[in-house]
């Protein structure tokens, strides 16, 4: 058996979208070539080869560094699943090449213990990342084996799968710190049919909230593994800093541990991990048919959107823990919202919405694909955000690579895998997800299907499918929540469209078109006034874009600028300016300095203002020019 990731699978869509294909083909011909070159020099493979020839010490990078190699490989085999390149076949060998060589023959591998602390496997599951780097294993197999038939790295991912679940459970009951095991075991599961992956990924996602394994390795320090790592300042003591209260107590909230899954409200501790841990819970309760983990996917969802959620679809607002804090803690200069974290926030509604069919699910996953996460990628494909603020003095910048390189390969199997993203199938019904121009030629329920889409998004609102399939299968089209107005037309013909969500083509295809177009407004939204950084603020959105200003495209420091909350907007198509993007032109105010010279304070009633242009562009495009300040949310006349 071999079931897609999502409902729909990567080989089944090709994207041919003015806005979105220089994006992936700069990722297939760039960033995933100038991945392997950093996977090189950070010795990530050198890891391998140090295990393969047998040398002990020696090892570069941060403890979970193999991730990044096989989040590499699983972004290239993408790549191939979609057309075959022998260049990157033979290089994605190569690697994989490594990887099996230094498998131990009880299937287990992860460089670090192997080089380093070979005497201490499976005693530091806080923070060693001996199972996210599995899980990481694991899904770059499927991928590859999808891609391309060749069983060699799956055979390891089996390995190793078959070495834990033969460990966990009766010689050790524990849960990983950082969550990735679980959603790569059901993907497994998904591929070879064997029952023992998803009753590991099971016991996972159950004993998450009654783990004394965590607090204990806290209580125990001086015999965990972490120890060697860094000279003797190693992980074991740098995780005091997030799994510890102010008391020095355990406090499970940073790895989701602090409660059952099933008793959770509220999204807790590092992003990343928790979108992980969520978007495994979802997989099972399609797998199980679990109520209970399915209410609790619905409450998390409903607090993160509602209460903890950047107007990017950016999450995770601290530093010192990547991480959620508590409702409505939404800083805009000190934000952290990783890049891993949007990517991550994908992946979780990506599997909400292939479960439902709620369009709210591709609404969010729309604006996180435009904001959140394209912000994170350089315009050259070779520099990258880990961090994404919503203000800037200008000191933020990407980077070629990082010594936490999680990020770059995260960004990259996103786009070499975003056409499943496009559509999804369930209950014999398509769904048109998102509108960028492509290609699908798919199954449903038996029924051949093509759909050939094109899209002006983000610039224009308008897209067409043209459809044909040899069997009556409905079509469902998104309406997103951002159109003020939709019409709908089959070959002329105007469809009732009521509000937004889905509307349901259902009728014999051959070859008709539909012709989408939506309505839209340059909008000025406010934060919740619980927001305290944004109170007196508005942000601006040409959906399903944030704008941001730069301080290259404006002559005022950027805080002198107030966008009064009637303002007008002129929207302008600039092809020559940051690879095309449409600049928005607002209405503002700015402070009058007649009057200033000499003088620090003067009385308010002697002060005044004067229009001026405010200019913004995409907050995806942001720092690719000139260094200089930035702001998402700009000073208004709210109450």
């Amino acid at each position: 058996m071999t079931v897609p990731q999502y409902s729909v699978d990567v080989d089944e869509v090709e994207i041919d979208d003015e806005f979105w294909s220089p994006w992936i083909r700069r990722n297939r011909t760039e960033t995933i070539e100038y991945q392997y070159e950093q996977l090189e020099e950070s010795g990530s493979l050198e890891n391998f080869r140090r295990v393969i020839d047998g040398k002990e010490g020696g090892f570069s990078g941060m403890w979970f560094q193999d991730s990044d190699a096989y989040k590499w490989i699983e972004a290239a085999s993408y790549e191939l699943a979609k057309a075959d390149d022998p260049d990157l076949r033979e290089r994605v060998d190569e690697v994989i090449d490594l990887v099996a060589r230094a498998q131990r023959d009880d299937g287990y591998v992860n460089t670090y213990f192997q080089l380093v602390e070979p005497d201490k496997r499976w005693t530091n599951l806080n923070m060693l990342h001996e199972l996210y780097c599995g899980g990481h294993l694991i899904e770059a197999a499927v991928a590859h084996y999808r891609a391309t038939g060749d069983r060699t790295l799956l055979d390891v991912g089996i390995g190793f799968a078959d070495h834990v679940d033969d460990v966990f459970g009766d010689e050790i009951d524990g849960v990983p710190g950082h969550e990735e095991i679980e959603l790569a075991l059901i993907k497994l599961y998904r591929v070879t049919g064997e029952e023992r992956y998803l009753d590991r990924a099971t016991y996972f996602v159950d004993r998450r909230g009654h783990d004394d394994r965590l607090a204990w390795e806290f209580e125990h320090l001086d015999e965990v593994a972490g120890h060697e790592y860094n000279d003797g300042d190693g992980a074991a003591e740098g995780a005091k800093v997030v799994f510890l209260d102010d008391d020095g107590e355990y406090d499970g909230r940073y790895a989701q541990d602090h409660a059952p899954v099933r008793e959770q409200d509220t999204v807790e501790g590092h992003s990343v991990r928790a979108m992980y841990l969520f978007a495994a819970v979802t997989d099972l309760v399609e797998e199980t048919g679990d109520e209970e983990l399915w209410a609790a996917m619905e409450r998390l969802w409903e607090n993160m959107t509602k209460k903890r959620m950047y107007v990017t679809g950016g999450i995770g607002p601290a530093h010192e823990h990547e991480g959620f804090t508590e409702d409505y803690d939404l800083p805009n200069e000190t934000a952290y919202a990783e890049t891993c974290a949007a990517i991550g926030s994908i992946f979780w509604n990506q599997r909400l919405l292939d479960r439902t069919g709620e369009a709210k699910y591709a609404d969010l996953i729309e604006r996180t694909l435009y904001n959140g996460f394209l912000a994170g990628v350089g315009l050259d494909g070779k520099r990258f955000f880990y961090v994404n603020p919503l203000a800037s003095s200008g000191d933020h910048h990407r980077k070629g690579w990082f010594t936490c390189a999680c990020c770059p390969p995260n960004a990259a199997r996103l786009f070499a895998s975003l056409g499943q993203y496009l559509y999804s199938k369930r209950d014999g019904e398509l769904y048109v997800d998102q509108f960028v121009g492509s290609r699908l030629d798919t199954t449903v329920d038996g029924v051949d299907v093509t759909v050939e889409q094109s899209s002006s998004l983000p610039w224009d609102p308008e897209a067409t499918l043209e459809i044909d399939a040899d069997g009556r299968v409905p079509v469902n089209v998104r309406i997103p929540e951002w159109a003020t107005d939709a019409t709908i037309e089959i070959d002329g013909d105007e469809v009732d469209v009521d509000g937004d969500g889905f509307v349901r083509l259902d009728r014999e295809w051959d070859g008709e078109t539909v012709a989408v177009t939506l309505d839209r407004e340059t909008e000025l939204v406010a934060a919740h006034p619980a927001v305290e950084d944004d109170a007196g603020r508005v942000a601006v959105e040409r959906a399903p874009l944030v704008y941001a200003a730069e301080a290259v495209d404006n002559d005022r420091p950027l805080h002198q600028y107030a966008v009064p909350t009637g303002a007008d907007a002129e929207a302008t198509h600039d092809p020559s300016l940051l690879e095309g993007v449409t600049t928005l032109e607002m209405d503002a105010t700015v402070p009058d300095l007649d009057g200033w010279e000499g003088s620090l304070y003067r009385s308010a009633s002697e002060t005044g203002s004067e229009a001026a242009d405010l200019t913004l562009v995409p907050y995806y495009a942001w720092d690719n020019r000139d260094a200089g300040d930035m702001q998402v949310w700009h000073r208004s006349d709210l109450p």
